[in-house]
């Protein structure tokens, strides 16, 4: 069995987002978390699950991109753009790391050492659009475009 079999699109994506993805087979195939660095592929806004579960219901589920959770230490972790920290400058919910910044990941679908993927990365590289994710946040949530008032 291949590792793409064995793991998926999003595991081999994840590992890929690293500069030594065999770093993270290996700690996958001994059941430990992956040490990923931010800033290859994305950046990490950090919430609290207790902040970000409402949020996160306010997103569609085809803006939604993976998001990484310790429901323990209250904690979820929004995989964003490179370029979204500007987007987050108003929003005190969200802590944007910057890169380089280690987070620490369970393979897709899932969970180990209470760490789990609320939303899996797919394989793609689809992220949470920044704007989304801060208009989740406020006060009146995302709505489609559409739905705004006139």
């Amino acid at each position: 069995m291949n590792t793409t079999q064995r793991y998926g699109a999003g595991d081999v994506w994840l590992a890929g987002c690293y500069t030594h993805p065999a770093l993270v087979w290996k700690a996958w195939h001994a059941s430990t978390l992956a040490e990923i660095e931010s800033g290859t592929r994305w950046l990490i806004a950090e919430s609290t699950v207790t902040q970000g579960m409402p949020a996160a219901a306010r997103i569609p589920e085809e803006q939604r991109g993976p998001v990484l959770m310790d429901p323990y230490a209250n904690a979820a972790w929004w995989l964003v753009p490179l370029d979204a920290a500007e987007e987050f400058a108003d929003v005190r919910q969200l802590h944007i790391r910057h890169a380089g910044w280690t987070l620490r990941c369970p393979p897709t679908g899932r969970e180990m050492e209470r760490m789990q993927w609320l939303w899996d990365p797919d394989g793609t590289g689809h992220l949470t659009d920044p704007a989304v994710l801060a208009a989740a946040f406020g006060p009146g949530g995302y709505r489609h475009p559409a739905e705004a008032p006139a």
